[in-house]
């Protein structure tokens, strides 16, 4: 999970979006396993269960305004377990998947109740969610979450305009997330190179 290809990752969780506000489940679900596959370095066995739990998560909290999100927290919990076990890591899954949902909430209370481009509370979010499962200090991170929030800005651009599959945003945000996930990489191994020293 320390060592991923970010072209890779960003382009796969750029499908899952896709898929997510287009409700295509089955699109969602086989982006979903090759996201968590790549993204976390996780086994075939290991893909397919936490794939399945990432859909779920996501299944229970698209609903809006009504949505689950206990029910959210309670699969994206479970995938933060298994990947802490597989990898040895020492975070708190229950908190993990806390700070998950918690950058969900941010990004549609962005969406829905607060002025365009006033994505500073989505970046807190997710920085503080990285550096959570990464444990790295949030302001190395801040680069990575910005990215990752400016690709949920082109997102909701494409969504205000009708979800086109063929829109240009789509290429934009693509490029944020491969952005989102180089910068989030070269912060892993900068701290992991600092803490060898």
């Amino acid at each position: 999970m320390r060592s991923f290809d970010p072209r890779r990752v960003g382009e796969l969780e750029c499908d899952a979006w896709v898929a997510y506000y287009r409700r295509r489940w089955l699109t969602l679900l086989r982006a979903s396993f090759g996201l968590t596959r790549e993204a976390f370095g996780l086994s075939v066995a290991d893909t397919m269960r936490g794939g399945w739990w990432v859909l779920r998560a996501n299944q229970l909290w698209a609903p809006y305004p009504e949505n689950d999100p206990d029910g959210a927290r309670r699969y994206m919990e479970r995938f933060y377990r298994m990947v802490a076990r597989r990898h040895g890591e020492s975070f708190d899954p229950a908190e993990a998947a806390r700070r998950e949902v918690d950058w969900w909430r941010a990004h549609r209370e962005l969406q829905h109740d607060r002025s365009e481009g006033d994505d500073g509370a989505l970046v807190g979010a997710l920085q503080r969610l990285y550096s959570c499962v990464y444990s790295v200090a949030p302001e190395s991170v801040e680069t990575a979450a910005r990215e990752r929030a400016h690709a949920m800005l082109h997102s909701d651009r494409w969504i205000d305009e009708g979800c086109d599959p063929s829109s240009l945003l789509i290429d934009e945000e693509r490029a944020a997330l491969v952005r989102s996930y180089g910068a989030l990489l070269a912060a892993v191994r900068t701290d992991a190179a600092t803490r060898r020293e």
